[in-house]
């Protein structure tokens, strides 16, 4: 298992790395102003609903009952229900990708409330968005064929997909003297890139023999019974995580302009160990404690859990200490050139602190949500983060005022810790979760390594500034490189000597 992490963390490595360079051209080249905060609106929108019906519901929905029916044999049931399922969710994209078009105005009006006020702002976000949301059809397909693909262990083309998205922005930020302006040629990079996705992930299907045939949805299979049953709560919470996106994005948009680029460039950073770490242990853990609970072994899928849980908090605790310790020289160092200056990446720089508050407990949460998903339990989940989005959004309008946009992420770290515990207690009392001897070994290790790290980072930091010699526009990147590769050793060789000590082996924990 920890294998299929690797592989697809490594993906996704790439793909945050080449996303990384995408949203540093974008900064130098859009700056943190009005064409950047229009874009960000356009490039949102069609992921929000990606995430509410796609990748977040659907997988919920759709992975444990597809991997349910594999793992028991029933190859040929499990087939079917594909083809049902992706007959289905074409249908309902092309639905409403016909309706999205012409209401588009009230949707941006929706969405970022603040905008009309600036009426020059608001048509632009207006037309990119109609550009950019049929991007929102492929993805969900893609998503799809990811949810097959990954229930047969075949993990390299899902997560190469998004490296697609990537390249084909910078391909189009690189050609923007061909569009009205840089915005609009994101917008198609954007766009285009949703076919190219789904292009990848379709012939991997077709090579595994997997791919997807239209067929007519019928309730009277099983197997869509029981996705549909799962479906309804699945939108619910992953529309409730979303509805507090929204709110940020609301929120943002009646904050000075710059305030909606500076939670984008933030989140960015944020997303590359998230994505990297958490989201690669769920992909693989979820069909992983689906096959062993549908074989009956739950001691099996406790231990995958303990692992996918101990592997990730080993890699994303080093990237919170820094979020946390030196967020200006971060952002200073990646995004300080051409249009983005000091006080953008001052004002990002808070809500990177903010955010290293979070991660730890966003990158747990897709192994402690394993628990119920793979139980077939979606309401559970629902519950806590509903629970979770209505203390974030309070959160959201009494931080606001007095700390401006770091407030929207504060109030997302505090809905994201309470949402991870509550399912961590109630899985415990279930008995559907069981840390382990090891795990608990693990987490004092990386306690213990971030301590020693963040001692070098606060020691290291004055120096470093003393003796780097000035390197015109990139004093702060070198710096910002010895301090990341010193803070490594020292995380690492404490994590491991810990571990040592006590006889654990981080693959085994």
């Amino acid at each position: 298992m920890i294998r299929s992490i690797l592989s697809v963390g490594g993906w996704t490595l790439v793909s945050r790395v080449t996303g990384f360079l995408r949203d540093v051209v974008m900064a130098a080249v859009m700056g943190a102003g009005p064409v950047a905060d229009a874009f960000v609106v356009a490039f949102r929108l069609p992921n929000h609903f990606r995430a509410i019906f796609g990748e977040g519901a659907f997988n919920v929905a759709f992975v444990p009952t597809y991997a349910g029916l594999d793992g028991a044999g029933e190859t040929r049931a499990a087939r079917l229900f594909a083809d049902r399922i992706f007959t289905l969710m074409l249908l309902v994209q092309v639905a409403l990708l016909a309706l999205a078009l012409p209401l588009m105005p009230w949707i941006v009006r929706a969405l970022a409330p603040g905008f009309s006020d600036d009426p020059g702002k608001f048509a632009l976000a207006v037309a990119l968005t109609r550009i950019t949301f049929p991007y929102l059809l492929f993805i969900t397909l893609v998503t799809l064929l990811s949810g097959v693909l990954n229930a047969r262990k075949r993990f390299a083309a899902a997560a190469a997909a998004p490296v697609l998205l990537n390249l084909s922005l910078l391909v189009a930020l690189a050609a923007a003297f061909l569009f009205p302006n840089a915005a609009f040629a994101a917008a198609w990079g954007v766009a285009v890139s949703g076919v190219l996705q789904f292009l990848l992930v379709w012939a991997d299907a077709v090579r595994a023999g997997v791919a997807p045939r239209l067929a007519r949805p019928t309730l009277a299979d099983t197997g869509m019974v029981r996705f549909f049953r799962m479906l309804g709560p699945a939108v619910i919470g992953s529309a409730g995580v979303q509805i507090a996106m929204f709110a940020d994005t609301i929120i943002a948009s009646f904050l000075p302009t710059g305030a909606v680029s500076a939670l984008y460039y933030a989140d960015r950073l944020y997303q590359l160990p998230f994505g990297v770490i958490g989201i690669a242990a769920g992909t693989v853990l979820l069909p992983e404690m689906s096959r062993q609970l549908a074989a009956g072994d739950a001691a099996a899928a406790h231990a995958a859990q303990n692992r996918a849980t101990g592997f990730s908090l080993a890699l994303s605790a080093p990237f919170a200490v820094a979020f946390l310790l030196v967020p200006d020289l971060i952002m200073t160092a990646l995004f300080q050139r051409g249009a983005f200056d000091a006080e953008a990446a001052a004002r990002s720089g808070a809500v990177l602190a903010a955010y290293g508050l979070a991660l730890p407990a966003a990158v747990l949460i897709r192994s402690i949500v394993a628990s119920f998903y793979a139980r077939q339990d979606s309401r559970t989940p629902v519950v806590a983060s509903l629970t979770a989005v209505a203390l974030n959004v309070v959160l959201k309008v009494v931080l606001t005022g007095p700390l401006g946009v770091t407030g929207l992420a504060l109030a997302t770290a505090a809905g994201v810790w309470v949402n991870v515990l509550m399912l961590f207690v109630i899985a415990r009392r279930r008995g559907w979760t069981a840390p382990s001897r090891a795990l608990a070994v693990t987490a004092c290790g990386v306690l213990a390594g971030c301590a020693v790290l963040a001692a070098g980072t606060l020691g290291g930091l004055p120096l470093l500034e003393r003796l780097m010699p000035a390197l015109p526009r990139f004093r702060e990147l070198a710096i910002l490189a010895a301090l990341g590769a010193i803070g490594l050793v020292a995380y690492a060789a404490t994590l491991l000597v810990a571990l040592r000590l006590f006889g654990v082996r981080l693959r085994r924990v």
